[in-house]
């Protein structure tokens, strides 16, 4: 019984110190040998995004990419590589609302509450494993809003794009170097 004890000790112990040359793991999720991602600009292909959407997308790839990996971006000649395209940046109401009141106070049909959805389409290369790059591949994502807002949409937007490029920019992530 105790030589059993002792055999599966030294087993147990050699597999301590073997395994985790043949494991990766990284806390950040990432699976990537590289170093560097070059992220180029994300164009504005779309009617409603304000004007300078692109950047803060470009910014907000760059930004969750840095906090989330070990990854160093750089301007030209990354080993991995990322851009695309807005294509998506759009309201649609989701909940009508029945006009209220007759004759001249009858309030008109509206939404009472709006989808904002987002939509990219983004190129990926990783020159070290082709095999994992991807082109014009879709990520979208959508939030509600409330129309009753005293501020109007205006009041709100902000918020509501974090929101949504915050789940868009997980998405991002994990099709290309968390492989999850």
């Amino acid at each position: 019984m105790r030589k059993i004890s002792f055999i599966t000790s030294i087993v147990l112990l050699c597999l301590v110190f073997l395994l985790p040359g043949c494991i990766k793991y990284s806390l950040s999720g990432a699976s990537t040998n590289a170093k560097t991602i070059q992220v180029d600009p994300f164009f504005n292909n779309s009617e409603l995004a304000p004007a300078n959407f692109g950047q803060t997308v470009t910014n907000k790839v760059k930004d969750y990419f840095q906090q989330n990996s070990s990854l160093r971006v750089v301007p030209t000649s990354g080993e991995l590589q990322i851009e695309g395209t807005i294509v998506t940046y759009a309201t649609a109401p989701i909940a009508p609302q029945a006009s209220t009141g007759s004759g001249a106070n009858t309030t008109p049909n509206y939404g009472a509450q709006t989808r904002l959805t987002i939509a990219l389409k983004v190129n990926y290369v990783d020159n070290a494993e082709a095999k994992n790059s991807f082109k014009d591949r879709s990520f979208s994502f959508y939030a509600d809003f409330n129309n009753d807002d005293p501020g109007g949409f205006n009041s709100i937007q902000e918020g509501l794009e974090k929101k949504i490029l915050d789940q868009i920019m997980l998405d991002i992530f994990n099709a290309t170097i968390a492989t999850w």
